[in-house]
């Protein structure tokens, strides 16, 4: 397979045109890659997600162990939008971090990738963008999973089509941010670690499957825990899909995603400026 011509620069063309038809070339190769080699990129999002799914909503509730709700709700209803969340969250820390570990490791393609006509700051947010797209289908492979598999009915609304897009939009980027930041600040071999030490930790304290209001009961909790950006991704996507459910204010959860997409989005792209220079 021939890979996507990346368009030269010309003298006619203005820099901003290079620049956004050499972004769209990288984009639309990996597009490319990922189309190739999607069926194994859909069995590998659905899987931790179909797991917690099947024990919590199936097995639980069959066996005479299922989980109080909020507002009589059914735990499946709770956990959807922390499981669109985690999934996200997983996919966009992964679909860079353990690109970036290879490339800057064992293969050295990032370089060939960094003399394109395009700055290198713009490399590295083409990551965060393409990061971004596959954490987007993620969040879609949810759905189906928790309408099916419960053996309780999950309830959902989409409150606002809008507000949907642009909480899974800031999700998906501050996925892609901190991947770039991970990716970046830690050798590659050291990767793995950095899943087992801050990813499930950041996951199991992420009001996934539970709402934020809820940790009232464990006070210090729940201030410590607004640190962690996929609290954000969880209760905004309750107030766009499970609006019955108490959430956080939506002003409140659309200006920390768009703090965490600027600030590790900035710290992702130093560092990665620091590693291809170095």
């Amino acid at each position: 397979m021939t890979d996507l011509a990346i368009p030269m620069p010309t003298m006619s063309g203005s820099r901003a045109t290079v620049y956004g038809r050499v972004f769209v070339g990288l984009l639309a190769r990996d597009i490319r890659v990922l189309r190739r080699d999607f069926v194994p990129f859909v069995i590998r999002t659905a899987m931790n997600p179909l797991l917690f799914v099947f024990v919590f909503t199936y097995v639980f509730p069959k066996i005479g162990q299922g989980f109080a709700a909020s507002n009589g709700a059914s735990f499946g209803t709770v956990l959807l939008p922390g499981l669109i969340s985690v999934s996200i969250m997983f996919q966009g820390i992964a679909a860079v971090a353990m690109p970036l570990s290879v490339e800057f490791g064992a293969t050295g393609e990032i370089y060939d990738r960094v003399m394109s006509p395009l700055p290198v700051a713009g490399v590295a947010i083409e990551k965060v963008v393409f990061s971004a797209l596959q954490s987007a289908i993620a969040a879609m492979i949810v759905f189906p999973l928790v309408i099916l598999i419960p053996s309780t009915p999950v309830h959902f609304a989409v409150s606002s089509w809008p507000l949907l897009v642009v909480m899974v939009a800031l999700a998906s980027l501050a996925s892609g941010a901190m991947g770039l930041v991970i990716g970046t600040a830690i050798q590659p071999q050291q990767i793995g670690l950095i899943f087992g030490v801050v990813v499930v930790p950041v996951t199991f304290l992420g009001c996934v499957y539970y709402p934020w209001f809820l940790l009232h009961h464990v006070r210090w909790l729940q201030y410590l825990v607004l640190i962690n950006p996929i609290v954000y991704m969880s209760e905004g996507l309750r107030a766009a899909l499970t609006p019955e459910i108490p959430h956080m204010p939506v002003w409140a959860v659309l200006l920390a995603l768009t703090v965490s997409v600027a600030v590790m989005g900035g710290m992702g792209v130093k560092g990665f400026l620091r590693r291809v220079v170095s």
